[in-house]
């Protein structure tokens, strides 16, 4: 891996040292080119400037311009004529020279120095790759059991500190979410292993009996029977669980209202065996989404408020829409809740009631509901009331606004 980096980076340092290279080449015979016109345009004009003659028999003097045709009926003396023409062509040649050591010295000049810069682009981009080579290195050395460490580089903010800052902060991301992956590990091992030590103790139980009857095998088979019911709910949580968190497959209009219509419905024997009060204000409320997934997190709300109540206890469910929004809001009456408990909440297998187990809770229900939220846009508020119990709303994003991203 190491050298595989390095042959990249050499790579990017030798076509950066190109670039470099081919700029000043191109840059430096732009710049020859230019300065050869204006010297050969100089040379001419020079060349072309006014010569001054002397008198030839008493006659007046004359203006002669070199590489200009003298007139057929000149009356200049032929040996004047036959000197101009010799110092035009001696002129002529002398600048054809002086254009030719320009243009050799030139190219010489301009070879010495394209080396030069070669030189000095690979040097320049040594310089520049530096701090990527360093990155590099530290990030292949990071791994799962450091990936507390950090690039931490310093200096200005340039694009380079900018890019280390967004690993970093990947970094703290990933961090963040291999210990959440850790303490779920840890918690469902745990959760799965209180049922498998009952269902072992269970068999053994009606091995070693010596007087076990066909009544006692069919109640002890009874019992597992709850168990494993209860080991299966677990599961299917996990992967409710593990389904919300990995986002939406599809997305679809979904009926709010009538979802949370159907689950108080079904939870009409549960309220009536622990006395309760329901009081439902149910306004047409449409979101996108899961529709799985949406009736999930009702029945997750509403059986949370059910289940950690007390007696003669309420709740109190609503839809409906605030501007183009629609939000679902359970209210339940229910044992003190300590505000600094409400975040511990959401998370995986946290209880306020450890003796909520009878009843098959594993402490996912709420960890649920908000990584459906989270999947869905939406904004989870959960409170404690200062009565008892919990306040939770759930505000879904505007439909079209939840389609567009999707």
């Amino acid at each position: 891996m190491g050298l595989t980096s390095q042959i990249s980076g050499m790579r990017v340092r030798l076509r950066l040292t190109l670039l470099y290279g081919v700029l000043f080449l191109l840059s430096g015979a732009v710049l020859l080119t230019i300065t050869y016109l204006l010297v050969a345009h100089s040379g001419t004009n020079v060349a072309m400037s006014t010569l001054s003659t002397t008198p030839f028999g008493g006659q007046e003097s004359v203006s002669i311009f070199l590489g200009e045709t003298l007139p057929a009926d000149s009356r200049l003396p032929e040996a004047a004529r036959r000197i101009t023409e010799a110092v035009q062509e001696q002129a002529l040649r002398r600048q054809a020279e002086i254009m030719h050591q320009l243009l050799v010295q030139s190219g010489v000049a301009l070879a010495i120095m394209s080396v030069i810069a070669v030189a000095l682009g690979w040097l320049v981009a040594g310089r520049v790759l530096r701090p990527l080579r360093t990155m590099t290195d530290t990030i292949q050395l990071i791994s799962a059991r450091n990936v507390h460490e950090r690039l931490a580089v310093t200096g200005p903010r340039d694009e380079l500190k900018n890019l280390a800052d967004t690993i970093d902060g990947l970094l703290g991301r990933l961090e963040a979410a291999l210990d959440s992956h850790k303490r779920f590990v840890a918690n469902a091992a745990h959760e799965l292993r209180t049922p498998l030590t009952l269902e072992h103790a269970l068999l053994e139980e009606a091995v070693i009996d010596p007087d076990a009857t066909v009544d006692s095998f069919r109640a002890q088979f009874e019992e597992l029977m709850g168990v494993s019911e209860q080991q299966a709910r677990l599961l299917e949580s996990l992967l409710v669980l593990a389904t919300s968190e990995r986002g939406l497959d599809h997305l679809e209009s979904v009926d709010l209202s009538g979802l949370t219509g159907d689950v108080l419905r079904a939870a009409e024997p549960k309220v009536r065996k622990q006395d309760l009060a329901v009081a439902a204000e149910i306004r047409p409320a449409r979101v996108t989404g899961d529709p799985a997934l949406v009736e999930r997190l009702v029945a997750n709300l509403v059986d949370n408020a059910i289940s950690y109540n007390v007696p003669d206890g309420r709740v109190e469910v609503a839809t409906g829409t605030e501007g183009a929004r629609s939000f679902l809001s359970v209210t339940n009456t229910g044992p003190p809740v300590p505000p600094e408990m409400v975040d511990q909440l959401l998370s995986p297998f946290q209880r306020l009631d450890r003796t909520a187990d009878d009843d098959g809770h594993h402490g996912l229900g709420l960890s649920i509901v908000q990584s459906i939220s989270a999947a869905h846009s939406a904004d989870l508020t959960v409170g404690a009331r200062p009565e008892g119990g919990l306040a939770i709303r759930v505000l879904f994003p505007a439909e079209e606004k939840l389609s567009k991203s999707g």
